[in-house]
């Protein structure tokens, strides 16, 4: 199981134990922010593209946020083309409701953190499993997962009355 593969990632940084299981599903945003107990702003999904047809971009993101096509294809020169479940599983190990950058050993995934994270001082990506968590700072998230690079490909969407505001 994917989540076994995750918390023996973990294990090898003393951190498998903060690797929180739920009774309860955690597989969309929604759902998890309802398991862990915070807004669902905070919940780390990965969403996962075509990378020139050959392999993958991970891009982990706020769980409130939309991938802004202009500015993807302005950072990978490429279309936002999403992989079907099958190319996910084939690509990360991970199927989808528990997608994450942990413990992920093809060669072709590239990995990269969404700005829009910086918001918070902790967040909550998946561990493998549709009802799996662990609670990282941004440093750490681009650390275990080993990122690439921090990338702005994301729209946050802008707070309820703020365009009364303008």
């Amino acid at each position: 199981m994917a989540i076994d593969k995750v918390k023996a990632y973990f294990r090898q940084f003393d951190m498998e134990d903060k690797v929180m299981e739920f009774e309860v599903s955690s597989a969309t945003v929604e759902l998890a922010a309802l398991a862990v107990g915070v807004e669902g702003a905070r919940i780390c999904k990965t969403l996962s593209f075509h990378d020139h047809e050959e392999g993958c971009i991970l891009i982990q993101t706020a769980g409130d946020t939309k991938i802004d096509n202009k500015k993807f294809k302005s950072t990978f020169g490429q279309k936002a083309r999403m992989l079907t479940a099958e190319e996910v599983v084939e690509f990360t190990g991970h199927a989808i409701g528990g997608v994450c950058a942990f413990a992920i050993e093809n060669p072709k995934v590239r990995v990269f953190c969404d700005e829009s994270m910086k918001r918070f001082e902790t967040i909550f990506p998946a561990c493998g499993s549709s009802n799996s968590a662990i609670e990282l700072t941004c440093d750490e998230l681009f650390h275990y997962s080993r990122a690439e690079s921090w990338v702005d490909v994301c729209k946050i969407p802008e707070p309820v009355g703020a365009e009364e505001e303008k």
